[in-house]
């Protein structure tokens, strides 16, 4: 006999069931071994990027399957919400899609009709040969299947934010997170997160979210900057970054250990 699999709750369902906003991290590596590294930290939950890393579907599978024994819950970010990318994270087993560049609630709903099967959807049904289903495993799975899915959207530019109530308006979206890199590049400010106007914008989208009864993340590596977006009403935020991390304590030993004089030498230092 099968063993019969339940899926795990959805970031959606993570958001409701929770009493406090809920901290995650960027995994951007690529690397299965530090998605786990990463899942077993103690954070809420994970964003598997495909965006902006160098993340092929085999690799986004393999760091799902990675991540499946640990209690943080990874969210999956195609490099573009598309139907036919959609169908095949879907299909990988990626429950939680965050889609970035939503600038309108007309791509907004087509990402809705992406996720869900017909009549609801155009979802391509094919979870019989799919992790979606665990292969078949999943009783009434495409009966059930919109309840496995959750869809947060991304908020990243000035039309974005211009269009945000009619996004968080739009049924099937179940969250919303403000991206201030792009927000601030498409308001003039490029490469100044923490400018006032940017961050006001991203305050602006907490707020419209709360509400609309609907949560809305966002990401703040600066935990001064997190702390006041979490008190503006944020239910998730990101914290971190798996290669951030690292570049950044990597440069600190160098620091602590050759110095900062030697390590913007143009000598080469031995050993190195």
């Amino acid at each position: 006999m099968p063993v019969r699999m339940t899926l795990p709750p959805t970031f959606a369902d993570r958001l409701a069931a929770s009493d406090r906003s809920l901290a995650g991290m960027w995994v951007c590596s690529g690397s299965p071994l530090i998605a786990e590294i990463a899942a077993g930290s103690g954070l809420d939950w994970l964003l598997i990027d495909a965006e902006h890393s160098p993340n092929g579907l085999e690799a986004i599978l393999a760091q799902l399957q990675a991540v499946a024994a640990y209690p943080a819950t990874p969210l999956v970010r195609p490099p573009y919400g598309d139907i036919v990318t959609v169908k095949q994270y879907l299909d990988l087993g990626a429950q939680n899609l965050l889609v970035p560049m939503v600038d309108s609630a007309e791509h907004a709903a087509e990402m809705v009709r992406a996720v869900r099967y017909p009549p609801a959807g155009v979802r391509g049904v094919g979870s019989a040969l799919a992790r979606a289903s665990r292969w078949n495993r999943v009783d009434d799975y495409l009966a059930d299947a919109a309840g496995t899915v959750s869809l947060t959207v991304q908020i990243e530019s000035a039309a974005g934010v211009e269009h945000v109530d009619e996004i968080l308006a739009v049924d099937g979206v179940d969250a919303i997170f403000v991206g201030p890199s792009d927000l601030a590049a498409s308001m003039g400010h490029l490469g100044q997160q923490e400018h006032p106007d940017v961050v006001a914008a991203a305050e602006h989208c907490i707020r419209a979210a709360v509400a609309a009864g609907k949560p809305a993340g966002v990401n703040a590596f600066a935990p001064a900057t997190a702390d006041r977006y979490l008190a503006a009403g944020a239910s998730f935020v990101l914290v971190g970054a798996d290669v951030a991390l690292l570049a950044r304590a990597s440069e600190a030993l160098a620091d602590r250990f050759i110095g900062t004089d030697a390590a913007h030498s143009d000598t080469p230092r031995a050993g190195y």
